[in-house]
């Protein structure tokens, strides 16, 4: 899907539209200057943050330091000699795995497109991070689709639509409460694998009933449940869980 979404391959039939326009009919430039991927493998240049965050200097000093506090780095990046200035080593080897996939993440916070794809982004990120974390990508792209993969469900729990696929194709689909709704549902095996703790979270979420802020809040480690859950996710094989935050007309 992705690769069809950044014209990688092109498709040998059908059409990818957005908004009723056929991305095969414009620029592959204009294209991809428009939709946005943080994918779960980071890419870092050797050179200073600010270069990492805007290589093409089309934002200010302003503008970075906002991005920066919206993923969480503000102070990180503070604290460092020559903040903006101060060198990231080929590939960021100097940062955490964390901190290389949050600056990843200011990086796209800059340009503010409409289309977000989020490829187990958060994938190096601890579980209350990760809240915080999608927390904040629901305020800063909250007119932005949102295109998430993920197998750490509290990433996904609260989307407009969840898509589980089995084997290539569309096993079920819809909000996550609906898919809650159905007992045997696969969607509700992968939510209940968690743990009894996280499962009653995660579907407290889903209903509306607690809000993301909590764990992000939270005092008390959901780490080891959520963990408990991704290892469960991810050891099934066959299934891969992934949403459609439908937040614009894709």
């Amino acid at each position: 899907m992705l690769a069809a979404l950044f014209r990688l391959v092109e498709i040998a039939g059908g059409r990818v539209l957005i908004d009723g326009v056929d991305i095969a009919t414009i620029a592959l430039d204009d294209l991809r200057s428009k939709v946005t991927i943080i994918p779960q493998d980071t890419t870092l240049f050797q050179g200073t943050i600010r270069y990492n965050l805007d290589p093409f200097n089309l934002y200010t000093d302003a503008d970075l330091w906002n991005s920066l506090e919206s993923a969480c780095l503000k102070e990180m990046v503070e604290a460092l000699d020559g903040q903006l200035v101060h060198m990231v080593d080929e590939g960021g080897t100097n940062f955490s795995a964390g901190e290389r996939q949050l600056i990843c993440m200011a990086r796209a916070l800059l340009r503010k497109t409409k289309v977000l794809v989020m490829d187990e982004a958060t994938a190096s990120i601890d579980g209350q991070t990760d809240a915080k974390i999608q927390t904040m990508i629901r305020k800063s792209f909250e007119d932005c689709t949102l295109l998430i993969i993920a197998h750490r469900l509290v990433t996904i729990i609260d989307a407009d639509m969840v898509i589980c696929m089995n084997e290539g194709q569309v096993a079920e689909s819809g909000p996550p409460a609906k898919l809650l709704e159905n007992e045997d549902g696969i969607f509700t095996s992968l939510v209940n694998e968690t743990g009894e703790a996280s499962a009653k979270f995660l579907k407290g979420v889903a209903k509306g009933e607690v809000s993301l802020d909590a764990l992000a809040d939270s005092d008390v480690s959901f780490e080891e449940e959520a963990e408990r859950g991704r290892d469960g996710v991810s050891g099934g094989g066959s299934v891969s869980p992934s949403s459609l935050d439908q937040k614009t007309s894709v």
